[in-house]
């Protein structure tokens, strides 16, 4: 199966789920951010994300890293063709504006790419994880282009049934060192 094929069915199978799933789910991802598998230090900067329809979490979330007095970043798309991400520090309250693509953002000040290097975990999207920490995102490959100057800790979050034993994978994709699911919490990968 292609990247594009899976990708549609993992969509669909998302877009099926009820709202009771979606919501208890995104609930129990905000309780495993108090339970951080690597330690990170007081006032730190995590990077996160702001989910949209039907990807796993809330912004729930990121105001459980924030009660712990983590400085919170999530991503910003820039204009144009695919490149690294920019970022925003996340507060509760923030206006939040539609953008690119249906993605949400703060209306705060855009840090740039360079935010990124500051965080110790960096929390990501995606539509699967293999089990060898591979990670299948939407394809335009904004993460892949920000991950790989950074040395945070890499975290995938998907839905408990989106670990995968193997998926298609290329040269420029960034592999995750952890993955968070709803139900099993953290899994650490091993290469």
């Amino acid at each position: 199966m292609t990247k594009n094929e899976l990708r549609a069915r993992l969509r669909a199978k998302r877009e099926s789920m009820s709202v009771f799933d979606v919501e208890s789910a995104a609930a129990n991802l905000a309780e495993w951010m108090y339970r951080l598998p690597v330690p990170v230090r007081s006032g730190g900067t995590i990077g996160c994300y702001l989910p949209i329809g039907s990807e796993p979490g809330s912004d729930a979330m990121l105001d459980a890293l924030i009660d712990q007095g983590f400085r919170t970043i999530v991503p910003v798309v820039p204009d144009g063709d695919p490149q690294p991400l920019h970022w925003a520090v996340y507060t509760p309250g923030v206006d939040l504006e539609d953008r690119r693509w249906g993605l949400v953002e703060p209306d705060s000040e855009i840090l740039g790419p360079q935010a990124l290097a500051q965080a110790s975990i960096v929390f990501i999207p995606a539509l699967a994880l293999s089990r060898d920490g591979s990670r299948l995102g939407r394809g335009a490959g904004y993460y892949d282009r920000s991950l790989g100057a950074s040395s945070a800790v890499r975290i995938g979050i998907v839905y408990d049934d989106e670990v995968l034993d193997e998926l298609p994978v290329e040269a420029t994709d960034v592999p995750m060192d952890w993955a968070l699911t709803p139900e099993a919490g953290f899994r650490q990968f091993r290469p």
